[in-house]
């Protein structure tokens, strides 16, 4: 997939430092946010009780009933956002554990999402081999969004962090009302972007899709049970909701029952050639305790050699499942549960390696998630009981009363729509922040083009700031013409050192130098390209002319590339620290790969490492990004 894999190693110190820094960043200012939210919030409870005083029949009096009902008021409202985590703010049983069990998911996956390695190896590591044995159609569209996170690494990663953690808190502190509906949506929404872009359809377009994998991918649990959130509350009041969703999970199992039992897949099969046992075996090469190792192992063994009866018993455990949910008959879903929990668990441990270990693990699987919304199907068979207690009736007054439910607001009334928000708003507003902390950099970054120069970086290194004069020379150009460094004063020169015959990195660079053109655009006219020759053999103006052309170079109106006799040649490679040698039994030479940028002044002000790595689409724009990041800043004077 041209431009996702950057090649960079996942544990780069450069990119995991930016990445560190960047959720710093993004932390402290949500934080600085929420901790302003808060602040304005109590400075205006405070302004009301000083009202409430003011206006009061008796001073004293009505000062300790304003303050008395600040506080009721105040346990009331925090009382609400408690009681709908654990479960007295008469919400459905089965809603309540969707919107709870997968708001801990969420933020869960959030903070999986900031391992370090994440932000280079997401692209590489996870998403280009999951698209891999798909059909072609889903890589173009796969590589498509994830050329967006290989371009911008720091940015991706950083916002998929905050972006889930955000939804993840939304859901579990909106418990009634729209926003609770809109925290769902928020959920489906970025469930299937994760879906398509992270998981490749979760594999349904791929051979060897099974459901002891993740089939058909844990984030589109993830979606449905936002969806089911975002429906409206009353239809959770009957049993009718709770046996549509274990009817969809009991088609789900037979349909994966199915395909785990049809012929040629390899899944009856044991030994080395096993579809089940390989899969297994390429879980104990990931990084994981010891303890975790041997289980796994041990099950990799034991499958090897019975194939056969382990493919059977996975076949009849799914269909027996899935008719027992198709039921919808409580006390027979009762105990499919239990043993669909207790069926699901073996498989995320003894199968899935528990999903989330060896650094670049995004979230725990799919069997979590699978576990939560069937137990979410039982629930919703218990019949409602339609009194809430005293206790539920006044938490859920208190969050009507507090704004649980949006009031009209006018925008001349501010300090009215800050007293009449709860505390539960304020929880809202403040993971709504978050997730927009995530999601503007990364709208930012998906309209930019131009990759991150931090890429570059981090393949040539630290650069070297520098303040010496540049050593002259006179040389020859591309076109015959005499070009002296002198003769270039009043510019900015970006230069370079080039094998006109080489077939590996210095047409690469010579594209950098292309792009750098581009980016800088107006400004373009005040800057110099220039290469000379690194090459003691091939340094005619035939051989720079022919590698001109091969680059699309010659249509680059400030390009210069400069030859000269052999002595004048070495002159300079002396003078700018280049060593050249031939390579043996080959017309290439080896050099080593640097481009210094010289001012106005004649000044060099920056030498850098130009090893362009893997020379992938990403790469080769962010060396251009850094290049072209140089000229500007010359051209300022900075």
């Amino acid at each position: 997939m041209p431009g996702m894999n950057s090649g960079l190693s996942p544990a780069d110190p450069t990119l995991v430092a930016a990445f560190r820094s960047a959720l710093l960043h993004q932390g402290a200012i949500a934080l600085a946010i929420v901790v302003f939210l808060v602040l304005l919030w109590a400075t205006a409870r405070v302004w009301q009780g000083t009202a409430a005083t003011a206006t009061g029949a008796s001073g004293g009096a009505a000062s300790e009933t304003a303050e008395g009902g600040g506080e009721s008021a105040g346990h009331r409202t925090a009382w609400r956002v408690w009681a709908g985590l654990v479960g007295n703010s008469g919400e459905a049983p089965a809603r309540r554990l969707l919107r709870a069990g997968f708001g801990l998911l969420w933020i869960v996956d959030g903070f999986l999402q900031a391992q370090p390695k994440m932000a280079a190896g997401l692209p590489s590591l996870v998403i280009q081999p999951t698209a891999a044995n798909s059909q072609s159609w889903v890589q173009h569209l796969v590589n498509w969004g994830g050329t967006i996170w290989s371009y911008h690494p720091i940015q991706a990663g950083a916002a998929s962090v905050w972006i889930q953690i955000g939804i993840g808190a939304w859901l579990l502190v909106s418990v009634h009302g729209p926003w609770s509906r809109l925290a769902g949506l928020a959920a489906v929404a970025w469930g299937l972007i994760v879906w398509v872009f992270g998981e490749s359809f979760g594999g349904i377009f791929a051979p060897g899709l099974t459901f002891l994998f993740g089939a058909p991918g844990a984030v589109l649990f993830y979606a449905v049970a936002g969806a089911l959130v975002a429906l409206p509350e009353d239809v959770w009041q009957g049993p009718r909701m709770g046996r549509l969703l274990l009817r969809g999970m009991g088609l789900l199992f037979i349909g994966m029952a199915v395909l785990q039992a049809w012929p040629g897949r390899g899944f009856w099969q044991g030994g080395a050639q096993g579809t089940l046992t390989g899969m297994i075996q390429s879980m104990t090469g990931t990084p994981q305790p010891h303890y975790l190792y041997l289980i796994v192992s041990g099950a990799s063994s034991f499958t090897s050699s019975h194939g056969w009866a382990v493919n059977l018993f996975a076949v009849i455990s799914l269909a027996v499942l899935g008719s027992a949910f198709l039921t919808a008959y409580r006390p027979v879903v009762r105990y499919a549960v239990w043993l669909g929990a207790c069926f699901c668990l073996a498989d995320w441990v003894l199968v899935q390696d528990l999903g989330f270990l060896g650094g670049l693990g995004t979230d725990p699987n799919s069997m979590i998630p699978v576990i939560l919304l069937f137990t979410a199907g039982y629930l919703g068979l218990a019949p409602r009981v339609q009194e809430a207690t005293a206790t539920e009736t006044a938490a859920t007054e208190a969050g009507s009363e507090t704004g649980a439910v949006p009031v009209r607001w006018r925008l001349s009334d501010l300090r009215g729509r800050l007293t009449s928000a709860s505390a539960q708003s304020l929880a809202v507003a403040s993971a709504i922040v978050v997730i927009l902390i995530g999601a503007a950099p990364m709208a930012a970054a998906a309209t930019n083009r131009t990759a991150d120069p931090i890429l570059a970086e981090a393949i040539a290194g630290s650069t070297a700031s520098l303040d010496i004069p540049a050593s002259g020379f006179q040389l020859t150009d591309q076109n015959g013409r005499t070009v002296s460094l002198a003769g270039l004063r009043g510019k900015v020169v970006l230069m370079t050192f080039l094998d006109p015959v080489c077939t590996t990195d210095c047409p690469i660079i010579g594209a950098e130098f292309r792009q750098a053109a581009q980016m800088l655009g107006p400004a373009n006219k005040n800057v110099e390209l220039v290469a000379i020759v690194a090459n003691p053999t091939y340094r005619s103006i035939a051989a720079m002319q022919a590698f001109d052309t091969e680059e699309g170079l010659n249509t680059v109106p400030n390009w210069l590339y400069l030859t000269g006799s052999l002595d004048q040649l070495k002159r300079v490679w002396a003078q700018y620290g280049i060593t050249v040698y031939n390579l043996p039994a080959g017309a290439m030479s080896a050099h080593n790969d640097v481009a210094v940028v010289i001012d106005q002044r004649g000044v060099i002000r920056e030498e850098l490492n130009t090893d362009p790595g893997p020379g992938t689409a990403s790469t080769k724009s962010s060396f251009a990004a850094l290049l072209a990041g140089y000229a500007r800043q010359a051209l300022a004077g900075r």
